[in-house]
């Protein structure tokens, strides 16, 4: 019986609800003192970042076909200064 007591009052969250005065955090107490002094701009919840850039799927193709080419020459110079 002592068992399901502990069990109980560990997690009786009505009586943690039911405190009547609760502690704001230390950073909302830090921005509550700014902003007493000098409120904050208004600012949209998310601004929007605009469109991002977008590359042509060829473009992309070309790029990592072109990656691959210059690593393919140069290790064949690599290849072929070690021959002589």
């Amino acid at each position: 019986m002592a068992e399901l007591d502990d069990w109980e009052r560990e997690f009786d969250h009505t009586w943690a609800n039911s405190a009547e005065h609760k502690e704001p955090s230390a950073r909302a107490r830090m921005l509550a003192a700014r902003w007493k002094e000098t409120p904050p701009d208004p600012a949209p919840f998310r601004a929007d970042p605009g469109p991002a850039p977008r590359r042509t799927p060829w473009a992309s193709t070309a790029m990592v076909i072109g990656c691959v080419a210059v690593v393919m020459i140069v290790i064949g110079w690599a290849q072929l200064r070690a021959a002589f």
